[in-house]
């Protein structure tokens, strides 16, 4: 079973997908750290990301000099270079603005997919386009969004930052991940703005425990 959930930036599709992953009992991935540590090793070896000329080419050749590894955990994603962990690095202000360059490189997408498929399932994987691109044939997709202002709202409780600013990277973001974030067209779209944490998990679950219903019912054939 692979359950997908994409979303908007800041929609809460980590938290809704830990969340499921762990009523579920498995893990989740999170796809948008893979990206996170690209931009990270590309930011370390000093690349200038506003660069047009070989820039994928450069940031190419660090995924090909670091080893970069995802560990998907229900409780939550690390991702390791080499023995270092670097997951707490990978949530600032200065990854938020260099991402969305790295993450619409067609060959650094091509890579990070290539780490996602050799995964084993069961899981839950939550991105932009795991539903569309990535796992196209999940069992179940999921899509989440929010208006900007919803969303600056909540990143601002774990960010010590202005709400408009946030709201304005927000969506400077959503129209550099325009090409990345079309819902799945059987993929269950989801206003989390009237929904807490618990009422978008709750309500994803229960669309999975009718999907596994219907498909468990036994099929009467007439002769």
């Amino acid at each position: 079973m692979i359950v997908t959930i994409d979303g908007v930036a800041a929609s809460g599709k980590s938290s809704v997908s830990g969340g499921v992953a762990s009523a579920l009992g498995i893990p989740y991935v999170s796809s948008g750290l893979l990206y996170r540590a690209a931009t990270l090793l590309a930011l370390e070896a000093g690349l200038d990301l506003h660069q047009t000329a070989d820039l994928e080419a450069a940031v190419l050749q660090e995924l090909a000099r670091h080893t970069l590894v995802l560990e998907p955990l229900a409780a939550g994603n690390r991702v390791w270079e080499g023995q270092r962990e670097i997951t707490e690095r990978l949530h600032s202000t200065r990854i938020d603005k260099g991402v969305s360059i790295i993450a619409v490189m067609p060959r650094v997408r091509a890579w990070v997919d290539d780490q996602l498929r050799a995964l084993p399932a069961p899981f839950v994987a939550e991105g932009r386009d795991m539903g569309t691109a990535v796992f196209p044939e999940a069992s179940a997709k999921f899509y989440l969004t929010a208006s900007p202002r919803i969303r600056a709202e909540r990143r601002a409780k774990e960010r010590p930052e202005d709400i408009p600013a946030i709201e304005a990277a927000l969506t400077r973001r959503d129209e550099l991940d325009r090409a990345q974030i079309a819902p799945a067209p059987d993929a269950l779209v989801i206003d989390t703005g009237p929904l807490d944490l618990q009422g978008v998990i709750d309500l994803i679950l229960s669309k999975l425990a009718l999907s596994n219903s219907a498909l468990s019912k036994p099929t009467h054939q007439t002769s």
